[in-house]
């Protein structure tokens, strides 16, 4: 099983939006039994909440389902997953120095296969937290699956 997280600052708005895209991808492409998606966050504020109704009203909206609640990502999450994807710097450099470098994950940044492919040329998901760029997240989130979703499948022959 090829195992995928999705880190952002407090688990509410950007990865769970990332993690319930993502895997709705990875289903409607009849591979959800070989590549299962999470998501956490750096910080530990919002641990046990569901995801931002903002972020919720946009996954409805699209018909995809999300039911997950928010955590913290810890350093097994490393050893855990097989790609461990930042949608900021900022969550990249906290994940980066959880790793000191020894992790069995694939490390970068959510938009880097995005900007392989030239989907975009963003290399960050802004936090809509306080900008309320909630539909802007969701096409870059959109871009950014589609992209992750073709490497793996390339990447495993899928």
């Amino acid at each position: 099983m090829i195992k995928v997280l999705f880190v952002c600052m407090g688990n509410i708005c950007r990865s769970p939006m990332a993690e319930a895209v993502f895997q709705d991808r990875v289903n409607k492409a009849g591979l959800g039994d070989k590549i299962t998606s999470d998501s956490a966050g750096t910080g530990d504020w919002h641990v046990g909440e569901t995801a931002h109704p903002k972020t919720l009203k946009i996954l409805q909206k699209e018909g995809i389902p999300y039911r997950g609640r928010a955590r913290h990502f810890t350093r097994n999450d490393l050893n855990e997953f097989d790609y461990v994807l930042a949608m900021d710097t900022e969550n990249l450099s906290v994940i980066r120095r959880a790793a000191s470098g020894q992790s069995k994950a694939a490390i970068s940044l959510f938009l880097h296969y995005a900007n392989l492919t030239e989907l975009t040329r963003k290399a960050e998901v802004p936090d809509p937290y306080y900008s309320g760029v909630y539909e802007l997240v969701y096409d870059l989130v959109n871009k950014g699956s589609t992209a992750l979703l073709d490497h793996i499948r390339a990447e495993h022959n899928l």
